[in-house]
């Protein structure tokens, strides 16, 4: 293999093991979730993006590439309450620096999963996932003939992630590569930011934002009396867009929390608070797509970060 070759690996079903309980109506996923077949009927379909690129291109921590794999092996013993299927979809792995040819194979993965039906739940590596699951499915609203479609991206993140692309393409920028994307194509470009520490984030990136009419929520807002009124600008957000990208940076919840991140929030936002918004956007049905980036198995501690990521995926699962 070549060191800056990108490939998709196979499904390892060995991944998926947990207690078996003998009472009726006690599955758990590991007995529950399917290796993905061309003729598997519409489900959740989780895929993993093995990618430590961007982040190393952001001279972050990097180890997120580990990341599919440890949420396998959290998400493994939940319970299962779903009605409807769920398939492993493999993974996309980027070897060395390839970050752009991962980037558009796992594109084409996602548009392929959208154009059978399924609801893909993508699993960082860094951040740098977002450009690629974006335009899987810009690829897959393109395909049905759609001519400018209103996205709306709801990204629970401490950062923007609105660096120039110009200079380097990382986990540091791939909105604003969707924001260049989206003017060339003469789409709209909505955004909503949810989480983000004004600590980490420079006055170039708030003007940038606000050049681009994001909506912008600071961890220090997400109080008891102001959870209302978040709530309420998200959903008239919602109201705005035809299909909803959600996107979940893990280091948006505080380091307690969430320790196995490439920059861990001194202060964050709690599973607690952004539970209710994510179940929300979840059942607005507009939600088309969901990825979580940047969880870091080697400064993970008590697999706590792993165990935050499996039950954010439990609850964009459900479907009851």
């Amino acid at each position: 293999m070549a060191a800056n070759e990108t490939t998709a690996t196979m499904i390892d079903m060995s991944l998926w093991q947990g207690r078996t309980d003998p009472e009726a109506n006690s599955e758990r996923w590991h007995q529950k979730i399917q290796p993905l077949s061309q003729t598997a009927m519409p489900g959740c379909a989780l895929v993993g993006f093995e990618s430590d690129a961007g982040v190393a291109r952001n001279q972050g921590r990097t180890g997120a590439a580990k990341g599919p794999t440890a949420l396998r092996k959290a998400l493994a013993p939940l319970a299962w309450h779903r009605t409807g299927p769920a398939y492993d979809a493999g993974n996309i792995r980027c070897e060395g620096d390839a970050l752009e040819t991962a980037q558009q194979h796992l594109a084409d993965h996602l548009s392929a999963l959208l154009n059978a039906d399924h609801f893909p739940i993508v699993v960082g590596g860094g951040h740098e996932v977002a450009y690629g699951s974006w335009l899987g499915l810009a690829q897959h609203l393109t395909n049905k003939g759609e001519k400018a479609p209103r996205i709306g991206i709801i990204n629970f993140d401490a950062h923007f992630d609105l660096r120039d692309p110009s200079h380097v393409r990382s986990s540091g920028t791939p909105f604003a590569q969707i924001a260049d994307e989206c003017a060339q194509r003469g789409w709209p470009f909505r955004y909503a930011c949810l989480g983000i520490s004004r600590a980490a984030n420079t006055r170039a990136l708030f003007s940038r934002a606000a050049e681009l009419g994001v909506m912008v929520r600071e961890d220090r807002d997400f109080q008891p009396a102001q959870l209302e009124s978040i709530r309420r600008d998200l959903e008239r957000f919602m109201v705005r867009c035809d299909h909803l990208y959600l996107t979940i940076d893990l280091d948006v919840l505080p380091a307690s929390e969430a320790p196995g991140v490439s920059a861990p929030a001194a202060r964050g936002v709690s599973l607690s608070v952004i539970e209710p918004l994510i179940e929300a956007i979840r059942d607005s049905g507009k939600l088309r797509l969901a990825d979580l980036a940047e969880l870091n198995p080697d400064h993970d501690i008590d697999s706590r970060t792993a165990r935050a990521a499996a039950r954010l995926v439990f609850q964009l699962a459900l479907d009851t």
